[in-house]
């Protein structure tokens, strides 16, 4: 155990976590130069067209060091964006020790500061890296300086490197050795092994990928998971070396996979347990945090004929995502669905293009939705994400929202329109905290509903692209919230009900009504779009009806004749209006609510 290491990248957004597990996985031979591609840990094509890491990606690496001998690195490469940091949280549970990587340019960003704390609680050794040395704009005195004041770590610890060229790569290697602690555990005790991932297999089911605390696990063997009480034989055991590799047995301290012909994927919970069946650990291993959904969102198939697939696409997605819940929903005008809890707005997008691309299904969402909390004149309570359970106006006494923590680092120069912008978002007790010459810290308390459409995209776009941000969850917070309502010639339409801030309430609504006007075709009589609140119209928008010349074969004349003609043309499309029924087709429901970003 003295030569195993288990360590996790930790950094901010684009900071080069993905590029140096790259070139540590190529200094030490575990690929070939034939077969290697840039982010070579990142899976998902998703991954690759967007540049970030989404899934915590594991390869155990063999480097013999300057001493002689040859050590086995457990390599966990991690995501950098806020909504995906339950991947961070489960990695650092699998690791001793950390490399904190940090921009040479940017320096010591939120998500920095934020991860760092996150591997302090779990007691993880830290080795700062100052990466992207070979940029011209790289400022090395200026980010160490940040380092000791921002993170309070030693700056001459810090190992230099540049992952795009390999400069360094052997140094951060040997820091790797010398400094981070090998796993603590006692092969011959009872069995403990957390799943710190799963992966779904078609032929073999799901694939545990596990961290041995204690004992050891081989193929044969009978093994309990301490969640659900469900016991399975183990068929294969082995190392992900960018594949699986089979072994012979898992050890205290490996990291590697378990195939034991777990079918239904409703029997993992990614953090349970493994233990001995026949000689059970007396508790499961202690720390691991179940993921909290903060967005809402309904999923509808486009065609009643793909439910069934998007059920079973939704339980091997949740598998492959923890932080992913599901329940079943419904609409009058989408038909049957699910209302999808993620962790942010990105986590939304990503598991809709997972499900476009890896299952092959076509779906509607609706608007993302925070959860509120409702206290009712009874003296009930209920907590509300879907606005067609939003209760009747009467019996509601109080409404709160979520408040989040709002952390913005940038340079100096752009902290009025930042402040603004936080302003825009109805965010209070706004303060600054000078981290460095020109470097400032912005922290601003605002509504969660505030900050999921497109408050990342505009702080990107004020602070050119200087700006990081960060946020954690504070408390709820009484406020007025409202549900819109759209409805189309007089009928409520359910799949576009929103629960909105009353002063943001009317943008929402006109900006709905605007867009179906767009979409939905033109029939032989007016169609009103309204957006109401309760039984108020607060807009509307209106569709002209198809109108035929009645007066093209009039010519000349008197003008008695025309006006006839037209009065019974007007009594017969306020006719066909009473019987008439308007069809929204699907594509004016993805129209309207793939450019919501009002």
């Amino acid at each position: 155990m003295d030569t195993v290491r288990s360590f996790c990248i930790i950094a901010h957004i684009d900071h080069g976590k993905s590029t140096l597990a790259d070139r540590l996985i190529q200094f030490c031979g575990g690929v070939e130069e034939r077969e290697f591609r840039d982010q070579i840990l990142d899976s998902m094509d998703i991954e690759r067209e967007r540049g970030i890491t989404i899934k915590s990606n594991t390869v155990t690496l063999s480097y013999t060091a300057k001493d002689g001998r040859t050590y086995q690195l457990n390599l966990i490469d991690t995501p950098g964006h806020v909504d995906f940091s339950h991947e961070v949280r489960r990695s650092l549970m699998s690791c001793e020790g950390a490399l904190l990587l940090v921009d040479a340019s940017q320096g010591v960003e939120a998500q920095t500061v934020a991860n760092m704390y996150l591997a302090l609680e779990y007691d993880l050794e830290m080795v700062p890296v100052i990466n992207k040395i070979d940029l011209p704009s790289a400022d090395i005195d200026r980010v160490k300086t940040e380092i000791e004041e921002d993170l309070g770590l030693d700056p001459d610890d810090a190992v230099l490197c540049s992952a795009k060229d390999g400069t360094g790569i052997e140094d951060v290697l040997e820091a790797i050795v010398d400094r981070l602690p090998p796993p603590h555990g006692d092969p011959s005790a009872l069995l403990e092994a957390l799943i710190f991932d799963a992966q779904y297999d078609p032929y073999r089911g799901a694939v545990l990928l596990v961290r041995v605390m204690n004992g050891r696990l081989k193929p044969g063997q009978r093994i309990l998971l301490m969640h659900t009480d469900a016991e399975y034989e183990v068929e294969e055991v082995g190392l992900l070396q960018l594949k699986k590799v089979r072994a012979e047995e898992l050890a205290a301290g490996a990291v590697g996979y378990v195939i034991a012909g777990v079918k239904a994927v409703s029997d993992i919970n990614v953090g349970d347990t493994i233990t001995d069946a026949s000689r059970p650990a007396v508790d499961p291993i202690p720390g691991y945090r179940e993921a909290k959904p903060v967005v809402f969102s309904s999923i509808y198939p486009m065609s009643n004929d793909e439910y069934g697939d998007l059920s079973k696409a939704l339980e091997k997605l949740k598998l492959n995502d923890a932080a992913l819940t599901f329940e079943k929903d419904s609409s009058d005008a989408l038909g049957c669905g699910f209302r999808c809890g993620c962790l942010g707005l990105l986590h939304l997008e990503v598991v809709q293009e997972r499900l476009l691309r890896e299952y092959d299904l076509s779906l509607i969402l609706s608007a993302p939705s925070v959860r509120y909390r409702v206290g009712l004149t009874d003296g009930g309570q209920l907590w509300v994400d879907n606005p067609s359970y939003f209760p009747d106006p009467g019996s509601i006494e109080r409404v709160e929202e979520p408040f989040i923590k709002a952390s913005v680092m940038m340079p100096e120069r752009y902290v009025g329109p930042i402040m603004e912008l936080c302003r825009e978002r109805r965010g209070t007790n706004t303060t600054f905290h000078y981290l460095a010459v020109g470097r400032v810290e912005l922290t601003s308390e605002m509504p969660l509903a505030e900050v999921l459409f497109d408050f990342y995209d505009r702080l990107k776009s004020a602070t050119q692209g200087y700006g990081s941000f960060d946020w954690e969850m504070i408390d709820y917070r009484e406020t007025d919230v409202v549900k819109v309502d759209i409805l189309v010639n007089g009928e409520i339409v359910d799949a576009l009900g929103q629960l909105v801030h009353r002063e943001k309430a009317r943008p929402r609504a006109l900006h709905y009504c605007e867009r179906l006007a767009d979409t939905i075709p033109k029939q032989q009589f007016k169609i009103a779009i309204q957006g109401a609140i309760g039984g108020q119209i607060i807009a509307r928008t209106t569709i002209n009806a198809f109108r035929k010349d009645v007066t093209a074969k009039c010519y000349g004349g008197d003008i008695t004749r025309k006006r006839k003609l037209l009065e019974r043309q007007k009594k017969g499309k306020k006719r066909m209006k009473l019987v008439g029924n308007v069809e929204i087709p699907q594509s004016a429901f993805v129209a309207v609510l793939k450019t919501d970003k009002d």
